[in-house]
């Protein structure tokens, strides 16, 4: 493993009993690039940066971040590195100001240069207004930012942000998006999960969906939609007792197998570079079978269609699964 990277995995093992976290997971990212990380709740995503950041020991394999082994040489990655996890890590009874200041002294600043590197981390992160109040006054987004600043008192070469947009609202997740973007072209390197399509779309350089703890896909955006070919169809069935004969009608239309997704009832059809045609096939063909179809669209292949193709589930899905576990619901 080279030091050209800013991090990479060899075989990485992570197993809790007979359940693993992650099964031989081998990844490479380019330094100054935002390597995006997508999966299902569950897929060993947490673990993966858990490992990376020196805060979990793998069973098997290695991992680097800038050349230095996370299980040798642990302190010396922990001064290049950056971490903000799910959940913002920020005393709420402190000001603003009060938590950077207090991290830069964590981080065994001056006084002086701990003052300097807050107004600095402050100004970046459009808080100055509120560098005063007490972080408890502060809305979900602002938290955010604030942890995401926490994270930057050391100047970290590498960044591993866990999905740092959940539960903010659009205007403040894309105002976070800009931050990311300024870091990359800072110099920092950017390890991203997330559940949201949109964002690793919009973020990512590369993008490796793990899934049981493999690396089942990689690439760029573009490249992972290019893995369904052209065009894709998707349509609702209306009852369960359909699913059999519209799997059966479209299966000769279909240029790659359909998925189907049980919790929405919709089929993903790929039907190449012949949209319009194919789906005239498919409205024909359902209704031979006397399958009503609900919804049906024709659409260029998304991250979402690809997430579903791999995984069997829709991002949406697992965005939802991913709040009620939090939420401790039990369905």
């Amino acid at each position: 493993m080279s030091a050209d990277f800013a991090f990479e995995t060899k075989g990485l093992t992570k197993h809790y009993g007979n359940i693993f976290a992650l099964n031989g997971v081998s990844i490479k990212a380019d330094r100054g690039k935002i390597f995006g990380l997508l999966g299902p709740n569950g897929a060993g995503k947490t673990t993966l940066i858990r490992i990376l950041a020196t805060l979990l020991e793998p069973d098997k394999g290695s991992a680097k971040v800038l050349g230095v082994n996370v299980v040798d040489l642990p302190g010396e990655v922990r001064n290049n590195i950056g971490l903000a996890g799910q959940f913002a890590a920020v005393d709420e009874y402190l000001t603003g100001e009060e938590n950077l200041y207090m991290t830069s002294r964590l981080y065994h600043l001056g006084a002086k240069e701990a003052k300097t590197r807050t107004k600095e981390i402050l100004e970046k992160l459009h808080l100055t207004d509120a560098a005063k109040r007490t972080v408890r006054t502060y809305s979900g987004g602002m938290r955010r930012r604030l942890d995401v600043g926490a994270c930057l008192v050391g100047r970290p070469k590498v960044l591993f942000l866990d999905e740092p947009t959940t539960g903010l609202d659009p205007r403040t997740r894309i105002d976070l998006w800009n931050i990311i973007r300024e870091l990359v072209q800072d110099g920092t390197s950017i390890l991203l999960t997330t559940q949201y399509l949109e964002e690793a779309d919009e973020l990512a350089d590369t993008i490796a969906v793990l899934d049981r703890g493999k690396i089942i896909a990689e690439g760029t955006s573009k490249q992972l939609k290019a893995r369904l070919g052209g065009d894709v169809i998707e349509f609702e069935i209306l009852k369960d007792s359909d699913q059999d004969r519209a799997q059966k009608a479209i299966a000769t239309i279909a240029k790659k197998p359909p998925s189907y997704d049980e919790a929405s009832k919709i089929f993903t059809v790929p039907v190449g570079g012949e949209g319009s045609k194919s789906l005239v096939e498919i409205v024909r063909a359902l209704d031979k079978a006397g399958v009503a179809p609900h919804a049906l669209s024709l659409h260029q292949p998304s991250l979402d269609d690809v997430f579903l193709s791999l995984t069997g589930s829709k991002a949406s899905d697992v965005a939802e699964a991913s709040k009620a576990t939090r939420r401790g619901d039990k369905s």
